[in-house]
């Protein structure tokens, strides 16, 4: 599948304010340039903008969306119903009747970023994504939220609607039999006249950069910004192994208390200008040190390590806690795990391991 009409799942998402148009508007110039026709339709809004989109565009009497489906057949029937649209709630899960405060804009944010991750998680959807409606703070969230996950299969838009029917409150769509509308300062204008244009923005696309945590479950947009920014920050790793705190960059960073021995004991060889070393150079005793100030010497785990390593560094230990730790790299920093994860020299049987990052980008406390 190569582009967005070829998925069998095609999403329509877009944020409206006081303005539900912009769906019929959007849907309605997809529609006419014959190439996405989604399958489903998603709003975010507010408790008002949610009212306005059920009576205007939903009422079994004179809802445009279902008049613009009955007008133009090509379209379909693209799921969209009550359910279909989400109310962005604060906080305390109220919902919310504007965007106005610091909070308000909080919430929208992060309302904005889930549903988009959400959306986009399936392999199988194309996703469209408007940002015509809504305040002008919903359609920067929801732009940013766009490239901060968006697959090549999705796109972004925004819909233009030719003066006087573009903010002309009876104006939903083009309709096939052209109406006369009365303007307020009472001239009438023709629908045949309007020109309802989709411009596709070209954005940068970040999701190779967000760890796969993030992809996979819910986060708010501060901490999807701050995990992209630290893909492309210095490398810096920090260990405090009392505490079993571990940092990479601006990332605190979740180890098993094993791990964060382990990534220790190549941060001494590290700062010690040994950084690659084969698992035969490595004494037993440099992984049980730091692992005793991680678990206490007279813990059961530390009892444990220090029988299975009493005749010193195992091989099959060796490759077992590197491939662990490069995997738990991975999965908690995504792409910006690179310059932590364990380097690789020589083939095998004569294979060494170690951290590539320079002395002064590590440290490593008792």
């Amino acid at each position: 599948m190569n582009t967005p009409h070829d998925y069998p799942r095609r999403i329509l998402l877009a944020v409206t304010g006081l303005s539900p148009q912009i769906v019929t508007e959007t849907l309605y110039a997809l529609a006419r340039d014959g190439g996405f026709v989604p399958g489903e339709i998603h709003l975010l809004t507010t408790l008002e903008g949610a009212r306005l989109a059920k009576a205007a565009l939903l009422h079994p009497d004179g809802g445009q969306f279902h008049a613009l489906l009955a007008d133009y057949p090509q379209i379909g029937h693209p799921a969209f119903d009550e359910r279909h649209i989400h109310v962005i709630a604060d906080a305390a899960g109220a919902p919310l009747t504007d965007i106005r405060t610091p909070p308000e804009n909080a919430a929208a944010a992060d309302a904005i970023t889930a549903l988009v991750a959400e959306l986009t998680r399936d392999e199988q959807a194309a996703l469209h994504v408007s940002i015509a409606g809504g305040r002008k703070t919903m359609g920067f969230y929801l732009g940013y939220a766009f490239s901060l996950f968006a697959r090549p299969q999705d796109r972004l838009s925004h819909v233009l609607v030719s003066p006087p029917f573009e903010s002309h409150p009876e104006f939903f769509f083009p309709p096939a039999t052209p109406r006369r509308l009365a303007t307020r300062d009472g001239r009438h204008i023709d629908t045949a006249e309007a020109v309802v244009t989709l411009a596709e923005i070209p954005v940068v696309r970040l999701r190779h950069g967000l760890p796969q945590a993030l992809q996979a479950g819910r986060a708010s947009f501060n901490e999807t910004v701050a995990a992209l920014q630290s893909a492309f920050a210095p490398p810096r790793l920090d260990i405090e192994l009392a505490t079993r705190r571990v940092r990479c960059g601006e990332r605190a960073v979740t180890l098993k208390p094993a791990l964060v021995a382990w990534l220790a004991c190549h941060a001494q060889a590290a700062l010690a200008g040994q950084p690659l070393r084969h698992w035969r150079d490595i004494d037993s005793a440099d992984f049980l040190r730091p692992y005793a100030g991680v678990v206490g010497r007279d813990s059961e785990a530390f009892e444990a390590a220090q029988r299975r390593l009493k005749d010193g560094m195992e091989k099959e230990f060796f490759e077992q806690n590197n491939a662990k730790l490069d995997a738990a790299l991975k999965a908690a920093l995504g792409p910006a795990a690179a310059p932590y994860l364990l380097a690789r020299a020589g083939r095998k049987p004569h294979t060494r391991r170690g951290l590539a990052l320079p002395a002064e980008a590590i440290t490593l406390l008792p």
